[in-house]
Order: C-alpha cells, then sequence, then structure tokens
C-alpha cells in the first residue's frame, strides 16, 4: 500500500484537475474545515464521521456548514465534521493524504479526484461501496459517474458532480468567415473532425486563432482530448487497466496525435495559449468546460456551443470526471459512513451542490430540482453526458499514463514523432504496472 504513493499522487496532482475541474475560488479561513457539534457530554455511543475535502468555493462551503448542522441535527448518535484542506500549495492535500496513509490516520470519507479511484482502491487505501445505494440509485447516477467510481467491478465511490467539454464558437468570427453555427439540438448536425479543422483554418487571422484545444499542460490533455483518440478507435489502456502496450501506441493513436498535431504546426491552434483565450476574443472557437458557461454569461462576447467534434464517420465521445468521496480503510464504523454518503448525496442535496457551484449533477433526478438545464448550452452539456460521456482510464497506473501522455503530446507539439514517444509512454506505463501490480 504504501509503494511509492507520493509520486504517484503528485503526478496526477501536477495540476488542478479538469475533471475535473475548475473551482475558481478558495474563501480565506477555511483551512481548518468546520467542525460539528458534538452530542452532549461526548458519549461513547456517539459515532464520529470525519470528512476531508478540498476548499471550495463560498457556495459549496456554505452547503457544507448548511447540510452538516441538518444531519448532526437530525442524528444525534452519528455526529460529522469536515476538514476543508487549502489546495493554494499544489500538493498541501495530496501531502496530508501520504502521511496519514502511512500512520494509519486517515479520515472515515475522503475526496479524491475521480481518475485516482483506481489506484486507490488497488492499493486497499479505500473500500467497496457497493451496497450504499440500489440498483435504482445507480442507474440515476450518470453512466460516467459510475464508470469512473468503479473499479475491479465494485463501487469505490461517489461524488455530486459531474463535468463536460464541448465545442465554444464566437458567432461575430464565424459570421465574418461565412460559416454556418454548428447544431446545439442534434448530435448529426455536429462538426466532424474534417469540418473542425477546415473551419479552424478559415477562422484563423492575423488577430486571432481558429480554435483553442489546450486548456492546461498537465492533466487537462487527457481529459480534454481523450475523445478524439476513443472516437478513431484507440484505447489507452487494456480493458483491465493491465497494458498499454498496443494500445496507447497503435496505430489509431498515432493517427489522431498526427490529426492534433496539424492544429499546431499550422498555427491554427497555440502550444501556449494566452489566459482565456477564447473569451478574450483570441480564438474563434475552444474546446472548454462546462464551467465556462459562468464566464461566458458575464461577458459580452457573441457566443455559442456545440457538441464536442464527431470523428468522420460520427462516433461521438464526450469527457467526463469530478471529485468524488470515498470511504478509507481506516474508518472505524464503515456502516455510519456509507450512511453519510448517502444522505449527503441524495437527490436533493445533490440538486443544492451541483447548483451552488455551477455544475452538472451527478444524479438525473437532481435536475427536476434545478433551473437551466432544460435548455440552452446547460441542456446541451447534460446530454452529452447522458449520451456520450466517457471517463479517464480506468488503471491504478493512471498517474504514469496520465503524465506520460502529457510529455508525449506536448513533444508532438513541438516537433518529435509521436510513434516515438507514444512507444515511451506504453514503456513505462508498463514498468510501473508489472512492477506494483503485476502480482
Amino acid at each position: 500500500m504504501k509503494r511509492r504513493l507520493m509520486s504517484a499522487i503528485l503526478a496526477v496532482s501536477m495540476t488542478a484537475s479538469l475533471a475535473a475541474c475548475a473551482s475558481s475560488g478558495t474563501p480565506e479561513g477555511t483551512t481548518a474545515g468546520e467542525t460539528a457539534t458534538t452530542a452532549a457530554g461526548g458519549s461513547s455511543d456517539v459515532v464520529e464521521i470525519k470528512i476531508w475535502s478540498p476548499t471550495d468555493e463560498v457556495g459549496v462551503e456554505n452547503w457544507w456548514t448548511e447540510k452538516m448542522a441538518q444531519w448532526n441535527s437530525e442524528h444525534p448518535e452519528i455526529q460529522v465534521s469536515r476538514e476543508a484542506i487549502d489546495r493554494a500549495d499544489s500538493y498541501a492535500y495530496e501531502n496530508k493524504i501520504t502521511t496519514a496513509t502511512t500512520s494509519n490516520d486517515l479520515p472515515d470519507i475522503l475526496f479524491v479526484d475521480g481518475p485516482t479511484v483506481s489506484y486507490y482502491a488497488a492499493n486497499q487505501t479505500i473500500i467497496p461501496i457497493d451496497d450504499v445505494w440500489s440498483d435504482e440509485d445507480k442507474k440515476d447516477f450518470m453512466p460516467s459517474s459510475v464508470q469512473q467510481n468503479t473499479y475491479d467491478n465494485h463501487m469505490y465511490a461517489i461524488g455530486p458532480t459531474e463535468s463536460s467539454v464541448a465545442l465554444y464558437y464566437n458567432k461575430d468570427y464565424l459570421d465574418a468567415a461565412g460559416i454556418p453555427y454548428p447544431s446545439d439540438s442534434n448530435i448529426e448536425d455536429a462538426w466532424t473532425w474534417s469540418e473542425f479543422y477546415e473551419n479552424a483554418k478559415k477562422l484563423t487571422t492575423a488577430d486571432y486563432v481558429g480554435t483553442s484545444i489546450i486548456m492546461d499542460k498537465g492533466e487537462g490533455l487527457i481529459y480534454a482530448l481523450e475523445p478524439f483518440f476513443l472516437e478513431n478507435g484507440a484505447s489507452f489502456v487494456s480493458e483491465d487497466g493491465s497494458k498499454a502496450e498496443g494500445y496507447v501506441n497503435s496505430d489509431a493513436m498515432v493517427e489522431t496525435m498526427n490529426y492534433l498535431n496539424k492544429f499546431i504546426q499550422e498555427g491554427i491552434a497555440n502550444i501556449d495559449p494566452v489566459k482565456d483565450e477564447f473569451l478574450n476574443g483570441k480564438a474563434a472557437t475552444m474546446l472548454g468546460g462546462s464551467w465556462n458557461i459562468a464566464d461566458l454569461e458575464k461577458s459580452d462576447l457573441n457566443w455559442g456551443v456545440s457538441y464536442y467534434p464527431v470523428s468522420d464517420d460520427h462516433k461521438a465521445v464526450s469527457p467526463t470526471g469530478d471529485w468524488t468521496a470515498a470511504v478509507t480503510k481506516d474508518c472505524k464504523n464503515p456502516e455510519a459512513a456509507m450512511e453519510v454518503l448517502k444522505w449527503f448525496f441524495n437527490t436533493e442535496n445533490v440538486a443544492d451542490y451541483a447548483s451552488a457551484i455551477a455544475k452538472p449533477a451527478s444524479r438525473t433526478s437532481s435536475y427536476e430540482k434545478m433551473e437551466g438545464w432544460d435548455n440552452g448550452v446547460r441542456a446541451l452539456f447534460l446530454w452529452q453526458l447522458q449520451n456520450t460521456g466517457v471517463a479517464r482510464p480506468s488503471t491504478p497506473s493512471y498517474s504514469v499514463l496520465s503524465q506520460g501522455f502529457a510529455t508525449a503530446i506536448l513533444n508532438v507539439f513541438s516537433g518529435t514523432d509521436a510513434k516515438s514517444e507514444l512507444d515511451t509512454v506504453a514503456a513505462d506505463f508498463e514498468e510501473d504496472y508489472e512492477t506494483y501490480y503485476g502480482n
């Protein structure tokens, strides 16, 4: 369990998770979290459940305060407290998990980034929670949420929100170029790869590029660009997550990498985008997340949104993923912790959480209690989550895969050979998996 824990966590946490994905503020004075009031006298009959999660936007911090107070009032026999850990120091949260793991002092419930669930599960840091939700409840969660939080046929975690990526476009720039707007209501009329490339090329001027495809140079690369590879019939790893050779370096992967590289080499997209490139009018289109909606709605930009580009044979895939909660190996009363999870992530509470942070909810039923998701741009993101969303690869060696892929694609964008770079990714993955998980 203790093997290479720090290096793996740090690798996957080099940048804020997209999926992640885009918490826009950290309230001051919350690093110690909020502590629930325990039952009078601290009776030994009271079960205390401690939660760790990163600090978040004010709305989410208020959600925690309100929901913990409600739970603790209604459940004197199970008292919940939370430590909100500031991630302004990039590794503060992961360092704390590492220290607690080695000293067997983890909290009862731990929030982790979605792609790391398989890592923590394989290393037995977290335990299965298969029986928390009924089959009907599991059907209510987004398919990609269940996929992300399942490892070796067991569910290990669940979270309140999801994320997605679609194609934003500047209507004024498309009008000037004589390009019709892509559809926001029919996936059959989404831009194909060929249309995306040709239109982005036509949209590129001396003042702005045709598209922005790089969210960041870490986790954002595999998160935002993975659908192109999947649409082309590629897989990053084998279905059981044990092999990358023949998968991440397959012909389909190389072909897709070379397709994306055309955008960079021909000056259609920037390898070093300026800050808020699309929002500031420096890109005509953008592969952007559901979290971008709030800022765009406040802007004067004349913008629209369409589906994530589809392959030329119209195969459609879109990204998903977000932070998620699990019960740890050090929990003294897993049954109580699971009851807490079940209540905190019921339909109404998920709706409140998602609304507070302006993200898609992980539960379909929650949208009945949320405004603005039945039409327009939010409805498109919801449709993608329900119909084309796919989680990132599930493998305990995910951190090696993600970091290696980011390095490889940036090297290719800088002029190196795609096959050679992906061969290196495959070899590094195989070495890591065989060393730590092969037996």
